[in-house]
């Protein structure tokens, strides 16, 4: 028998999951998702799972907070038998969690307990794990902590950035749902209680920790950079020697093993058709950049434009 699903959700990260809900046989009787919110320029940011749920049909529901009395009776009216949860972006009442007869179950973008909080993704390429994953567990009012009921896990690649991660955790979120609403409406489901012994935090990131710290070694360099694309972006000042310094993003490094002599970290070492930078801890090469106002591209290209002599360095400081 077909259940009553609500999504409530809001980020890109649960547009896949939406769509694989909706034509799934289910009745998905509503979107919950946050008010439309305007740019700077005073225009409406995209919202692809509201266009989604209008073209398909699909009645939405933009409380400014879905823990008042109004939003309560509202989602109640809806006699939902599960609330799948998704990148919301609020925080959940009680009142709220115990509205649904199956329970309200959340997608996570991490294998839970590891990572919880607000950005998963950005914390598994950072601190350098090997595999990363979903999770889906039902929803208490302690953050991330309730007990999971799907956990779909993937390697990690190695030139993978938390933006292109993220993508393929959505997809393989899509699958997740679908298991979990299987799972409830067979009466299958087995929640497993987390481990408090292996809980790791990861909230939210700052603009300021896009920053580069070049004193690190070539692997936790690579781990930061790729972590923090596409945002904040991991930025860094070059230092020429006429005294100019410029902002530029790091995009891409290899470690080299070439050099047995390097310099002081942030130092160029090497700048004829590579640029290779002396860190806390061996050399790397930089293989793409870009410069504040210019367009990303390969570090060669910069260089052809733009050459250094030697003696240039990186700092956290312009």
């Amino acid at each position: 028998m077909a259940l009553n699903v609500v999504m409530m959700a809001t980020g890109a990260f649960a547009l896949p999951g939406f769509k694989a809900l909706v034509g799934s046989g289910h009745n998905v009787t509503a979107l919950i998702t946050q008010p439309d919110r305007l740019n700077p320029r005073g225009k409406p940011h995209p919202h692809p799972l509201k266009e989604f749920a209008e073209a398909n049909g699909i009645p939405v529901l933009q409380p400014e907070s879905i823990n008042t009395q109004e939003s309560i009776r509202k989602l109640q009216s809806l006699r939902p038998d599960v609330v799948l949860v998704a990148a919301y972006g609020q925080i959940l009442k009680a009142e709220v969690i115990n509205i649904p007869r199956l329970g309200m179950y959340n997608l996570h973008g991490s294998l839970l307990p590891r990572h919880r909080g607000a950005a998963p993704v950005q914390y598994a390429v950072w601190k350098g794990d090997k595999k990363s994953g979903v999770t889906i567990f039902r929803i208490e009012p302690k953050l991330d902590a309730g007990p999971m009921i799907v956990r779909m896990e993937t390697e990690i690649q190695p030139r993978e950035t938390s933006g292109e991660l993220h993508d393929r955790l959505a997809e393989i979120g899509a699958e997740a749902l679908l298991e979990t609403v299987r799972l409830l409406e067979a009466g299958e489901a087995k929640p497993l209680v987390q481990d408090e012994t292996e809980v790791t935090q990861s909230p939210k990131i700052r603009k300021e920790q896009g920053l580069i710290d070049w004193s690190q070694s070539p692997a936790e360099l690579d781990c930061h950079i790729r972590a923090m694309q596409p945002w904040p972006n991991p930025f860094t000042f070059l230092h020429r020697l006429d005294g100019s310094s410029e902002r530029m993003l790091i995009l891409q490094i290899t470690p080299d093993h070439s050099l047995e002599v390097s310099g002081k970290p942030g130092e160029v070492v090497q700048s004829d058709s590579r640029m290779l930078v002396s860190t806390g801890n061996g050399v790397i090469a930089v293989d793409r950049l870009q410069p504040a106002g210019k367009k990303a591209m390969a570090t060669a290209d910069y260089l052809r434009g733009r050459p250094l002599t030697g003696g240039e360095f990186f700092s956290p400081e312009e």
